[in-house]
């Protein structure tokens, strides 16, 4: 449910617990090369971004929880826009967020079952959950500028921009950082490459490295969803007993509770839940300080990832470098606009396991 302001609809991708800031250096700002991705963005709209073919799914909002996620998992997307048929417009996003947020607020223990998520039709979810305060949809329309998509999703802190004709009032596609960054980087080789793309990470400073919120592999998966809830993160380095990281727990990855119906057991450990998954995390979401910027992109880009997480030379977590911090640090912050973020501050992670039950 995606709503200005609001906090549920998977709209914290990146770890923003502690104060940081998505920016470069001042002297890289006041280099001559420096809004060359910023002016690209500002002549391109969204449309150009929209894809020729791609799969959108819209849930009536009468529509049963546990249906709609079931379908999500069918239709392999992670949030769908909800029609309301009454008002006749769409009046929120249905994302994977909220299938965590009912795991959360209602699991008890594996002998009693999740009623809730069998019987909550999606606009009971949604008025029991957000308890009135709901807000009008952030949406964006197909000849705005990329440069105001990218604004839009970073200072509403969401993850997913509807493209909504101004006509017919359809949404034509989903938005996200992922999509925007892919653009840029199709484009990238045909523009001028700016200095700071070979600095390194550590040079830049980009991403979070404070209070970087860690899941042991023994926590539990109800561990796991109160971290996610309580630190509104989206994704959790998992480290083994010797503090070392050995794989990323994700919002992503909840979603298979749906489609293997185990969400009534949140007691198994994340180690176990993750060795039922098919992709794999070792040597893919890993990033160095002594990397450039442009090495990094091409990471995130060829992997499709929407983070990865900064470690040292004994995979000890160090920090989160997301998509929106790259966005942040190549569109707006040459444009001035670093206020979107407090100031960055650096520190070692806080290793974080829940509560230890409901």
């Amino acid at each position: 449910m995606q709503e200005a302001g609001e906090e549920p609809g998977d709209q914290f991708a990146d770890q923003k617990s502690g104060p940081f800031e998505n920016t470069l250096p001042d002297n890289v700002g006041l280099e001559p090369d420096a809004d060359i991705y910023m002016d690209f963005m500002k002549t391109h709209q969204c449309y150009d971004a929209i894809p020729t073919s791609s799969k959108l799914v819209v849930f009536d909002t009468t529509l049963q929880v546990k249906k709609a996620f079931l379908a999500m998992v069918a239709n392999g997307v992670r949030a769908a826009p909800l029609w309301n048929s009454k008002e006749q417009c769409f009046v929120g996003m249905l994302t994977i967020t909220d299938f965590i947020n009912i795991l959360h607020k209602y699991y008890t223990s594996p002998m009693v079952q999740i009623y809730q998520l069998e019987e909550h039709k999606i606009e009971t979810w949604r008025e029991s959950y957000l308890q009135g305060s709901l807000k009008k949809l952030v949406s964006i329309s197909p000849n705005d500028s990329l440069f105001d998509a990218v604004y839009s999703l970073i200072k509403n802190k969401i993850h997913r921009l509807p493209v909504i004709d101004p006509v017919s009032g359809n949404v034509l596609y989903i938005l996200t950082h992922k999509r925007i960054l892919k653009y840029l980087h199709l484009f990238a080789s045909k523009l001028p490459k700016p200095a700071f793309m070979k600095k390194t990470l550590g040079e830049l400073r980009i991403g979070t490295y404070r209070q970087v919120a860690l899941v042991e592999e023994t926590s539990t998966v109800f561990q796991a969803l109160t971290i996610f809830v309580s630190r509104r993160v989206s994704a959790l380095p998992v480290v083994n007993n010797l503090g070392k990281v050995v794989n990323l727990y994700s919002r992503f990855d909840a979603i298979n509770l749906a489609a293997q119906k185990a969400y009534n057991n949140l007691d198994v450990s994340v180690k176990e839940v993750l060795e039922q998954r098919w992709h794999c995390f070792e040597n893919v979401l890993k990033c160095y300080a002594h990397e450039t910027l442009d090495v990094i992109i091409d990471r995130l880009v060829e992997h499709e990832v929407h983070r990865l997480v900064l470690v040292d030379e004994e995979d000890v977590v160090q920090g989160i470098v997301s998509l929106s911090d790259m966005l942040q640090a190549l569109v707006l912050s040459p444009a001035g606009l670093n206020e979107l973020s407090p100031l960055h501050h650096t520190g070692a992670p806080a290793q974080v396991t829940g509560t230890g039950g409901p």
